[in-house]
């Protein structure tokens, strides 16, 4: 079967308190995780927050990475090969999050279950990394080994599934500043 589509996987932090929170559990210098269908990311997707200045309205978002929101972040971009059957099941699963994200909430309490390893399942709920790593799941490939319950940004850093394309600050390699030989580094 062909791998001729490009999905990505883009890890970031933005610096935010929960971010911090995040990281103190992981460890993970990275602890947001979003899909994007195209390499300039103009298409990303989430579980977060939907008003950049409300942490407490978050559900799937279509994610702006140019905005004032992402400013400051850094990011790790990641790209995987798939067939065309895998890279339709995920653009339809995402059309259908589109279509019915105001039943979709974000995840806090199944976060909490990572912490402390407990499968924490919640309906129309999902944190980020268990947004990216149900999507691939259900679309036939697994990411990582363990429950999408349980699947940290930390967790998909390290998945010899996904190739590194960039690591470094997001604006510099969305094109919202210049980019300089010290900010801009590939893999």
């Amino acid at each position: 079967m062909s791998r001729d589509k490009e999905i990505y996987v883009l890890l970031t932090d933005t610096g935010t308190v929960l971010t911090k929170i995040i990281r103190s559990f992981t460890k993970d210098p990275l602890n947001h995780a979003s899909i994007a269908f195209d390499q300039d990311l103009n298409e990303v997707y989430s579980f977060g927050r939907k008003n950049p200045s409300n942490p407490f309205f978050a559900g799937f978002v279509r994610e702006d990475i140019r905005g004032d929101f992402f400013e400051e972040s850094m990011c790790a971009l990641y790209k995987i090969k798939v067939c065309q059957t895998t890279y339709n099941s995920i653009r339809l699963q995402i059309k259908h999050f589109e279509q019915y994200q105001d039943l979709y909430k974000y995840n806090l309490v199944g976060m909490l279950g990572v912490v402390f390893n407990i499968e924490w399942e919640r309906r129309y709920s999902y944190f980020c990394s268990q947004f990216v790593a149900t999507v691939f799941d259900r679309s036939g490939v697994s990411l990582v080994e363990k429950s999408p319950l349980l699947v940290t940004p930390g967790d998909l850093q390290n998945t010899p599934e996904l190739e590194l394309v960039y690591h470094g600050k997001l604006h510099s390699y969305a094109g919202c500043e210049p980019i300089t030989a010290s900010t801009f580094r590939t893999a």
